[in-house]
């Protein structure tokens, strides 16, 4: 599999429902598969989507019940992996042999149950989850409802001739969490965001050309009338004069910076590609990141992917 066909899904979570966003998660899934691509990839924080109400809701008061209430109902709508919660998304995965990279916030056992990560997971054509990248630091006001997460997700897979990884959102502005990566022989990067064009447009091509791979900027999508009703503390959200909360900016940058498929916005869908290992060979004629043109004697990073834990069981 020199060349591979690759799928962002740009799209809308509904938002606080976790089982209304994996349906459409699978729907997404379905329609990649009948296009033959062998890899979709959805935004961050997409199931049950982003909490978009810290910034517009003063969130930083300090035991607030609003902010309590909100942040309960969000923590039951979490995907809890333990539980099950992604079975019907792994068995879609196997069952079309589509490899998937999905944005959720989790709610491991293994950390209590009760506090949330916002998470990456890469399954498999087999349906078998391989990896949950918990982001290592939330940005700013997400602080406020998402956890730190840990090393043990910073890991790569293969599928075809490329060697895939991927980080949440601001990760990708981080060089030592993208070296890692390259050290591993990614060559095709996945970054996820909740979505907007801002974040897409001047980093996607910076990591194709510092990592001379193909880097699949996916980000989901959100406007006010998307508001759940559901959530009664937040219907007046739905009266905000944006357009978008989030407004997309899902793109493909080229190894070489140049776009394959230029930032798209406003719009749910489907965008598809067809990536050509050859041309990463090419790029990296003059320049490997991590290795001709690396210079381990000088310069050694130390990276910890043990799975953080507060307890040690010794039965």
């Amino acid at each position: 599999m020199q060349t591979i066909k690759v799928a962002l899904a740009q799209i809308a979570p509904v938002w606080f429902n976790r089982e209304a966003t994996l349906d459409k998660v699978i729907s997404y899934m379905e329609q990649a598969a009948l296009e033959n691509c062998d890899l979709v990839a959805f935004g961050e924080a997409l199931v049950p989507g982003y909490p978009f109400w810290l910034e517009r809701t003063g969130a930083a008061k300090f035991n607030d019940d609003l902010q309590k209430t909100v942040q309960a109902e969000y923590s039951k709508q979490a995907v809890q992996i333990e539980r099950g919660d992604l079975d019907r998304v792994c068995q879609t995965a196997k069952a079309h042999q589509i490899s998937i990279y999905l944005g959720i916030i989790e709610r491991p056992a293994d950390r209590s149950g009760h506090s949330l990560y916002c998470s990456l997971v890469y399954i498999n054509q087999e349906g078998s989850i391989q990896s949950v990248h918990r982001k290592l630091m939330p940005t700013y006001e997400e602080r406020l409802s998402w956890s730190p997460g840990d090393g043990h997700g910073l890991v790569t897979h293969k599928l075809g001739d490329f060697t895939l990884g991927g980080l949440n959102c601001w990760e990708n502005w981080m060089p030592l969490a993208r070296a890692t990566l390259y050290a591993q022989g990614e060559d095709l990067h996945i970054a996820s965001w909740p979505g907007n064009l801002a974040n897409t447009f001047d980093l996607t091509p910076v990591i194709a050309k510092e990592g001379r791979s193909y880097v699949m900027s996916v980000s989901g999508l959100m406007r006010p009338t998307d508001v759940s009703k559901a959530i009664p503390q937040l219907e007046h959200l739905s009266e905000s004069s944006d357009a978008f909360f989030a407004n997309g900016g899902s793109c493909i940058a080229n190894p070489d910076g140049s776009w394959l498929i230029e930032p798209q916005t406003e719009k749910e869908g489907l965008f598809i590609a067809e990536l050509d290992h050859q041309f990463v060979l090419k790029e990296r004629q003059n320049f490997d990141p991590a290795g001709h043109y690396s210079r381990p004697d000088v310069t050694c990073l130390s990276v910890d992917r043990t799975r953080q834990s507060t307890v040690i069981f010794k039965d």
